[in-house]
Formats: C-alpha cells, structure tokens, sequence
C-alpha cells in the first residue's frame, strides 16, 4: 500500500483546472431544458479530507484513491445488506440506526466496530439534537 501514499503535494483546488468556454450555438429558447452529463458519485472528496486530518502531509495518487472509493463501497453494500436482513429478520420495512449498528457490529472486527459503534453514535446524536 506504500506505494499508493505519495510524499507532500501541493493543496488540490476542488475547480476544475480549465475555465469553461460558452457555446456559439444559437440562443435557446424558453422552454428548452439543457441536458447534463451523467454525475459519477465518489467519496474521494471525503476521503481527501479524512487523510489531511490524520496525516496533513501526505498524498494520495488517482489509483489508491480509487481502490479507496471501491473499498468504501464495498463496506457500505455488506452493510447496507446485513442491515436489510435483520430488518427483514424482525418484520420491519425501515431501517433504523439500530440495524446499522447491529450489521457494523456484526460484520467489523472487535476494536474497529468499538471504534465505528462510538463515532456512529456520535453523529446519531448530534444530529437529532440539530433537528
């Protein structure tokens, strides 16, 4: 994985790096909707910001960041299913935070669930204080 952890960089702005150029086509007119690209979700943005947080310092290439972004993934389907069958187990249609935490407890080792229960709780708690 070392390979995949760069030395120091440079700050990445999050704008994009080429200034947009305005079409030359011709007006449109009023009840025309204009077509957007396919949006491709990511949690890199997110991943960025818990790497500078742990280590300010180091980086990140395009490849970790996308075995980061399938890893994350990967552990919120085994989550989201695991959640899903126990709600099913208990005849329930929602999905409640006592389902997340019960499939993190269940599918995280030992220390890493203690630690996932923790911080879950946490968010859990500063947001129904908010609302």
């Amino acid at each position: 994985l070392e390979h995949l952890v760069t030395a120091p960089s440079p700050p990445q702005s999050t704008m994009a790096k080429t200034p947009s150029k305005k079409s030359a086509k011709a007006p449109k007119k009023a009840g025309d909707k204009v077509k957007k690209g396919k949006r491709t979700e990511s949690y890199s943005s997110y991943i960025y910001k818990v790497l500078k947080q742990v280590h300010p310092e180091t980086g990140i290439s395009k490849k970790g960041m996308s075995i980061m972004n399938s890893f994350i993934n990967d552990i919120f389907e085994r989550l989201a299913g695991e959640a899903g069958r126990l709600a099913r187990y208990s005849k329930k249609a929602t999905l409640s935070s006592r389902e997340i935490q019960t499939s993190v407890r269940l599918m995280l080792p030992g220390e890493l669930a203690k630690h996932a229960v923790s911080e879950g709780t946490k968010a859990v708690t500063k947001f129904t204080s908010s609302a």
